[in-house]
Order: structure tokens, then sequence, then C-alpha cells
């Protein structure tokens, strides 16, 4: 998820195959949901119709789901990061470089993510654990996730109004984001 979090952020071509419709389309909406307050504004088509096959071939980022019988199809395609969602996998060509999240965020991300999802590792190495783990329901965990992503940016964008410079010299000040 991390990979394709940070593939979508850095402009990446995202292909996601599946045998379910439903998984294509949770999929997609999903990495849009995370990327939360971003806004994704190249190319999201959750279901390629099978006689659009040929949009995978486009310069532009995409965030396309297509069903896994067209994995043929998909197996020339050099510089796209190919998410299987029946096997499980996210497939990186060697051409292509996704920047990770810088340490130590990544780090505090993987756990936090891994106490959302599979909150038994916390109590896992205590001599005498608790007799009860409390499992969040679905809708909680989702929004939980949602927290670990929205804490994320907080954390990214933290400090950012100190690249922001006003120039004056124009009738109107204009702010200009400059990073030094």
């Amino acid at each position: 998820v991390l990979y394709l979090f940070c593939a979508a952020l850095t402009e990446h071509k995202i292909l996601f195959l599946s045998s379910s419709y439903q998984r294509l389309t949770d999929a997609c909406r999903a990495l849009l949901a995370l990327m939360f307050p971003l806004k994704y504004s190249f190319t999201y088509v959750p279901i390629l119709p099978a006689q659009l096959l040929e949009v995978l071939s486009t310069p532009t980022p995409f965030i396309i789901g297509v069903h896994s019988i067209f994995q043929s199809e998909t197996q020339e395609l050099l510089d796209v990061v190919i998410a299987d969602l029946d096997g499980g996998t996210v497939n990186v060509p060697e051409c292509v470089h996704i920047s990770l999240l810088p340490e130590p965020l990544l780090q505090q991300t993987r756990e936090a993510l891994s106490m959302v999802l599979d909150p038994e590792l916390e109590v896992a190495d205590l001599a005498f654990p608790p007799s009860t783990i409390s499992v969040s329901s679905l809708k909680m965990q989702d929004k939980e996730i949602r927290a670990v992503f929205l804490r994320l940016f907080a954390q990214l964008l933290q400090g950012y109004r100190w690249c922001l410079h006003i120039i004056r010299i124009h009738p109107e000040p204009v702010i200009r984001f400059h990073k030094v």
C-alpha cells in the first residue's frame, strides 16, 4: 500500500489487475481516499473496457483498473506499476524508481498501519498478554487507516509556511513557494 501511495504521489502509472470488478473499483477508490486532502488530477479509470486497452500506453500518469483476463496485454508495459489484487503482489519495473517516504516517517507509518491492521502485534511479545484484544469493526478500521495517512500528511507538510515568500513589486502581493 505504501508503494502504491508513494507511486501515486510521485505521478507514476498505476495499474490494478483483478478478476473482480468490485475489487478493482474498491482498490482504485481506496488509493484516492488515502491521498486526502490532495486531489488526483490525472487519468482515473476504475474499470477500463477491453476496447480501450491501448490507453495503457499513454505517456501520462494514471490509476486504472483492468480485469485480469487481459493480463497478457499488460506484460509489455515497461513503465507501469502493476498491483495484482488477486495474488496480493505489487510489481515495480526496473526502470521505475519510486521515491518512498523519508525516514523516520516511513517506519512510523508502517508501524501505525500494522497496529491498525493487526492489533495482536502490539502484545505479541508480552509475557502476560491481556486476555482480550479489541478488534476494530471494518468502519472503525477504515477511519483509523485514514487517520494514519492524514497524520502522515500533517507531518510531511508541517512548516510549509516558512517556504512561502511574498513578493511586493507588483500592484497585488504575490505569494511564491520557495524552498531553499
